[in-house]
Parts: C-alpha cells; sequence; structure tokens
C-alpha cells in the first residue's frame, strides 16, 4: 500500500476497501498531509480507509479553498470510481479534518450538496485572522482594508447553525490544546443533530494528529540509553495511538477487533 499522486491529490488505497476518508489538515500542514500527517493517515489506510488527501495553500478566501478542495477530492472519487480501483459496491465517505481542516470540511457541508456517512473534526479553530495569524498586526497595513477571513468566524457560526447537513459528526479535542474552540461548536452541532454528536477529550496537544511513531533500535545488552529510547517513544505514541484508535471505533466497532 503506497501513496500515489492523482491530479493534486495524495491517494492510499488499501485491498477491498470498507470506506473513503477525505483528509485536509491544518493551515500550513496542510500543503503536504502525505508526510506531515503520514503515520495517522496510514494506519487508518490499514484499517481498511482508503485515504485521499487534498493539499491546499492558505489565503484569506476561505470559502474559495472549500470549493476547490471539494472539486478536485469529487474529481478524483469518480476516477477512482470508473477504473474500479475502489471496487464495485458502495463505500460510505467521511471527511477527516484537523485545525483549520475542520472550517474547511465544515464550510463543504453547509454551502455544498455533498453525500457524506459522518464528519471527524479534530481540534477544531475558527479564529480571526489577528488570532490566527498573530504578527499581522506588526505589519504597516492600512486599517481602512479590514482584513479578515471569508467567512469571518461569525458569519462561519451562523452558516454551521443554519446550513451544515452532515448529520453525524465526532469531535476531538486535546486536554492541553489552548487554540481548540470546540467547545463552542459542540453546541451547535448538538441543537442542529440532536444525540448526533459525540465529542472526545484526549491526552495530547495540537500537533499531536502530526506525530510520527519510531522504532528504537536495542543492542544486544538493555542499556539505560535503551530504556530512556523506550520510554519517549511510549510517550511520543501513546497519544497518537488513541487518536487512531478512538477515530476507528467511531467509523466502526468492530475494525478495533482487526488491529
Amino acid at each position: 500500500m503506497n501513496w500515489q499522486e492523482f491530479s493534486g491529490n495524495w491517494v492510499l488505497i488499501p485491498r477491498q476497501p470498507v470506506g473513503v476518508i477525505h483528509f485536509l489538515g491544518g493551515a500550513f500542514v496542510g500543503t503536504a498531509p502525505n508526510f506531515t500527517y503520514r503515520w495517522l493517515l496510514e494506519n487508518l489506510g490499514k484499517a481498511g480507509y482508503a485515504i485521499i488527501t487534498t493539499p491546499f495553500v492558505n489565503t484569506l478566501d476561505h470559502t474559495a479553498i472549500a470549493r476547490n478542495v471539494l472539486n478536485r477530492f469529487e474529481s478524483i472519487l469518480e476516477r477512482l470510481q470508473a477504473t474500479n480501483v475502489l471496487g464495485q459496491r458502495y463505500l460510505p465517505i467521511y471527511g477527516l479534518g484537523h485545525s483549520m481542516g475542520c472550517k474547511l470540511h465544515l464550510l463543504i457541508g453547509s454551502l455544498f450538496s455533498v453525500e457524506r456517512a459522518g464528519n471527524i473534526l479534530i481540534s477544531y479553530n475558527n479564529y480571526p485572522i489577528r488570532r490566527a495569524i498573530p504578527f499581522i498586526e506588526q505589519l504597516q497595513i492600512d486599517k481602512t482594508f479590514q482584513l479578515e477571513f471569508a467567512p469571518s468566524p461569525e458569519e462561519t457560526n451562523v452558516l454551521i447553525a443554519k446550513n451544515y447537513a452532515v448529520r453525524r459528526n465526532l469531535l476531538i479535542r486535546f486536554n492541553n490544546d489552548d487554540i481548540d474552540q470546540t467547545i463552542l461548536l459542540n453546541p451547535v452541532l448538538e441543537q442542529r443533530f440532536p444525540q448526533m454528536v459525540a465529542t472526545l477529550t484526549l491526552k495530547g496537544n495540537h500537533l499531536t494528529p502530526l506525530g510520527q511513531d519510531f522504532e528504537w533500535q536495542m543492542g544486544e545488552v538493555f542499556t539505560p540509553l535503551d530504556a530512556i529510547g523506550q520510554w519517549v517513544k511510549q510517550g511520543l505514541s501513546r497519544d497518537l495511538y488513541s487518536l487512531k484508535q478512538e477515530i476507528v471505533r467511531w467509523l466502526n466497532p468492530l475494525e478495533l477487533k482487526k488491529i
């Protein structure tokens, strides 16, 4: 199972996939999600899910980005279905986003007609430009320009509350993440789709989904250095494994028995 590039999307297809995950990453790390989120995505692939990641470059026009990544995703999905790469049976489609990727999936579900079995939103944030890009206040910009993302945080909240159409959602936040806004998103989705929203708080921080596991090679004799290496490996891996397991559990509880 290897990554393949199709029309700007990076794709990972397991044998006999049980579903399709469309992944969108954070504002800057989302430009190369097949590398920056490699461990998480590859392990979801091992769990049986076809992974389609759509890189994007952040601009102020988040609506345009959402439209662009959706068009590219649907184009490659049609191509994969037409060439029978995904098989002939129906496969549920899930959106998976981290940080800004959450906002893009929420905009896609609010502005466009899409078929989704559910969305998984990790470390959601919807800050205005001056919080999202702190150094912007140091730039000499004419105040009359009123730079802000489009839609603004307030406009985004209204769109979600009125139009968001993906009924089943998993919201994941980390206990050491001070820029997460999941606590504000949860009641909006709960009001729209009562009892269809699950919220989890896991150990970790905003960068946990970007974690990479590593192998510690021990020598013939176990040394104090080996003990330190194993301790570091366990600490870095534990939160990442937990995140992966909770995603798989929500997608399909039976899948955990195969891992």
